[in-house]
């Protein structure tokens, strides 16, 4: 185990030693790493950051054609995303994460963050609309982000308020009856205050024929999203932001079908609906000692998500059976947040200990309503989370290239949950984590070296066939070990940042599930979370950018992941020794191309790779390697912009979602278990035509 860290160490080490061979720097690849991050409770650039991130740009979000985030995740290395509904809202970072949500209340392992929002476990509402940046943090981010943050976090900032960010309107058209129209504007009210205002409708019929009710919008996309920002001076010292941010999604769910062709046979179309209304306010006051930071949230979603669970209509076979499974949930979340940034003149230790301590409160009230056809009576249930939690971090300066961070996280984690079955439970614990990196900076070269310790919050399986044993899983934690370095490779035009990590992870939550036969011989399924006795999970990731020239740019990443956990028993009593995680493949790889023939007309081209990985810890069914390629050509006119683009260029067929380990077809009377596949968007095309103002 430590051999194969220690090989994967290596790569670092080897940027590191090429690295040492450059001193300068040009400009503009400077420019590629003078990117601000925002999820850090400092203000600091990528390049300085002692973590292994990947910050996306507009320009490079917009190069995607993107819609949602699962648009662009595919260029993130050792970021995984599942479907099982309209959107890939189920986020892996480095093999961790949730990939489904049926009746069970979850405790996220990655968080999203929009602006000032948390919405974990919601990311239905990661639609790309005005947004000036996508941020993804790989490994536990316990000191920032607790209980939410086990895997990472992902975070999408909006464009600032004001006259700082350009208006613009944009319409973009394509196959499939797919169109989308964007468009923001800000300005200043007067000296001390400025407003912004952004709003996105997007809409397809998706790629599904439902060839039973012929139609081939069953398995289609309706989001609007609508956000609405004010920021300004309250007095000399003070500062106020306020966001109100509207989601509308109304998607369609027909996605499986018996023969895995993207051709159902369903007479009840599933949805995937999510409402969202969300304000948040944060003030910020500067002092001599520092600033003093207060936010608050208030978020409310009416999430419904319901399927055609045979697939069918009634009456296609004999053998065929009819239901359909219904969620309806409705969640209200608050958040506040007090933190104080300590300046300069507050440094401890002789002016060398920038720190920074804060308190976090989170609440949840998560009501659901279950309708489902093999079900006597509707089940309900509510379960309310709560979290409080102090946090605490310092960067010491050791010398004057050579820095300590340090961060601790206290948390308290409890829950109480109630079914109309009588089920009533709760539970609180408090948990520690945080993090400790020596940071240390050689010329254009930075250096880290971390070790950081995540947990996640522990639950219990609501279902009353799960057996005594299964019912409650504990919380689990992880340790995760990184060495990484950032700067020039080999030439002041190639810049580079690599890490290795090992994470060591204690009571592993394994999402199961156990298949039962109901009384018409139909199979029927009961979601299992239970604990593993460890896991581990270690790789490497590399990003590269090479200005080739004045007119050619490349960017690469790639990542490496083994991910494995043992000791386990199944849900059908199957021992494992040691088995892949699921949703982790060992190998993830993005390549970009931007060719400017001339100042005015642009070619990119973009390739995702993902090799073989299992859709689940409960069955072996997998999905297989895929390379997708994505083309654009940019014209530039003065304020307009026009793209010509394609996704999926090659129209290869690839799975967002698989199943296994039982039969769906009554045709071969259920006797045979097959895999199930949701399908991925073929070839797509259309043009963009964007005017900014």
């Amino acid at each position: 185990m430590y051999k194969s860290f220690f090989t994967l160490s290596l790569l670092a080490s080897s940027v590191a030693a090429y690295a040492q061979n450059t001193n300068e720097v040009s400009e503009q690849a400077q420019d590629i790493e003078r990117v601000v991050v925002t999820g850090d409770f400092r203000q600091t650039t990528l390049d300085q950051l002692s973590a292994s991130a990947t910050i996306l740009g507009e320009a490079r979000l917009r190069s995607r054609q993107p819609s949602h985030i699962d648009s662009v995740l595919n260029t993130v290395p050792n970021v995984n995303f599942a479907a099982g509904a309209s959107r890939g809202r189920f986020v892996q970072i480095r093999g961790i994460g949730e990939r489904s949500q049926f009746a069970e209340p979850i405790n996220p392992s990655v968080s999203f963050i929009v602006d000032e929002f948390d919405f974990s476990g919601l990311a239905a509402a990661g639609i790309i609309f005005d947004t000036k940046q996508l941020e993804v943090y790989r490994g536990p981010q316990a000191t920032l982000y607790g209980t939410g943050a086990l895997a990472g976090a992902v975070k999408l900032t909006s464009n600032e308020v004001g006259s700082n960010a350009p208006s613009y309107v944009e319409a973009r058209a394509g196959n499939k009856g797919s169109y989308r129209i964007e468009g923001a504007t800000g300005n200043d009210i007067n000296q001390d205050w400025g407003y912004r205002v952004a709003l996105v409708h997007n809409r397809s019929d998706g790629f599904v024929e439902n060839t039973f009710l012929n139609r081939d919008d069953t398995n289609n996309i309706d989001e609007t999203a609508l956000r609405f920002a004010l920021e300004g001076e309250l007095d000399d010292t003070t500062t106020l932001a306020v966001t109100y941010r509207w989601y509308d999604i109304d998607n369609g769910y027909d996605a499986f079908s018996l023969d895995n062709d993207n051709k159902t046979r369903s007479d009840e179309p599933g949805f995937d609906e999510h409402q969202t209304h969300a304000i948040s306010a944060r003030s910020t006051t500067r002092t001599a000692k520092g600033d003093l930071i207060l936010i608050a949230t208030h978020a409310s979603h009416n999430i419904a998500y319901g399927y055609d669970e045979d697939w069918t209509f009634t009456g296609f076979h004999p053998w065929g059976y009819t239901s359909f499974d219904a969620y309806y949930r409705d969640v209200d979340t608050q958040t506040g947040e007090i933190r104080f940034v300590s300046s300069p003149e507050a440094a401890l230790f002789d002016g060398k200990t920038d720190w920074t301590v804060g308190a976090f409160y989170k609440n949840s009230q998560e009501q659901l309503l279950r309708q489902y056809t093999y079900l006597s009576n509707d089940y309900a249930s509510e379960y309310t989370p709560t979290t409080t939690a102090l946090y605490l971090q310092t960067e010491t300066q050791l010398q004057d290239n050579l820095t300590l961070v340090a961060g601790i996280r206290a948390e308290n984690y409890d829950f109480e949950f109630a079914d109309n079955n009588g089920l009533t439970r709760d539970f609180d614990t408090t948990m520690l984590g945080g993090k400790v990196a020596l940071q240390y900076t050689m010329g254009d070269h930075f250096y880290y070296a971390s070790v950081s310790r995540g947990f996640k919050g522990a639950g219990f399986n609501p279902d009353n066939r799960v057996n005594d044993d299964q019912r409650f899983f504990d919380e689990e934690y992880n340790w995760n070990y990184e060495l990484g370095v950032k700067g020039p490779l080999l030439t002041s035009n190639l810049t580079a940042r690599a890490a290795v990590f090992f994470m060591d992870r204690t009571d592993t939550q394994v999402s199961d599930f156990d298949v039962i036969t109901r009384d018409d011989g139909t199979a029927g399924f009961v979601d299992i979370i239970d604990n593993a006795d460890l896991g581990t999970n270690k790789g490497a990731e590399l990003e590269l950018n090479w200005l080739a020239n004045d007119a050619w740019q490349v960017s690469v990443s790639v990542g490496y992941l083994s991910a494995t956990f043992e000791g386990y028993t199944l849900a059908d009593g199957t021992e494992i020794r040691e088995q892949r995680q699921a949703q982790a493949p060992k190998w993830t790889a993005n390549v970009f191309s931007e060719y400017a023939f001339t100042d005015t007309l642009l070619w990119r081209v973009d390739m995702d790779f993902k090799s073989e990985y299992r859709f689940s810890d409960g069955h072996d069914v997998t999905a297989p390697s895929t390379a997708l390629f994505n083309s654009e050509v940019v014209m530039l006119s003065g304020n307009w912009q026009t793209s010509l683009w394609v996704q999926n260029a090659f129209d290869r067929e690839y799975y967002t979602r698989g199943f296994g380990g039982f039969s769906n077809d009554p045709r071969d009377e259920y006797a045979f278990n097959e895999p199930y596949y949701q399908i991925g968007n073929g070839r797509q095309f259309g043009v963009t035509v964007k005017y900014a103002f």
